[in-house]
């Protein structure tokens, strides 16, 4: 059964989806980045090139043809991925192919739309059976109590 993991309270989500991918591309697991806005999802492609100047993140579309050899692969649409192990999810839906893999991380932004959207997407797994884990990304910055 996949692990569901609530990473809210991210001032910026997409730059913290950025540096949660880089840790999860260094621990050599492999992920898929979903996003339900295929624009925003570009956007967050182009902060992977440039968010960090010595890092490298191999990344592709789930749908490129390179996405068997590459460990990163971005989905805006269901796709159907070589692997199953990690998957983030930065937009305001459910995946709908969350199920496949071991582990979800639903990355959560402050503003009070993408928080609603994330209740309802804990209530769709919890009522599902799915084990659910909190992470107050407000509490884990330096500074805050």
């Amino acid at each position: 059964m996949t692990r569901v993991d609530f990473h809210f309270n991210a001032p910026d989500k997409f730059q913290y989806g950025c540096r949660l991918v880089r840790k999860i591309y260094r621990a050599h697991h492999k992920v898929l980045v979903w996003c339900d806005d295929a624009v925003r999802l570009a956007e967050f492609d182009r902060m992977l090139w440039t968010f960090s100047q010595q890092d490298f993140i191999p990344h592709v579309p789930a749908t490129d043809a390179l996405a068997t050899e590459t460990p990163v692969l971005l989905a805006a649409e269901p796709a159907e991925t070589p692997f199953h192990e990690v998957l983030v999810n930065l937009g305001h839906a459910t995946p709908p192919m969350f199920s496949r893999f071991d582990r979800l991380i639903e990355v959560v932004a402050t503003d009070e739309a993408d928080r609603d959207a994330a209740r309802e997407r804990w209530r769709f797994y919890r009522d599902r059976g799915y084990p659910l884990e909190r992470h107050d990304l407000a509490s884990e910055r330096p500074g805050t109590a």
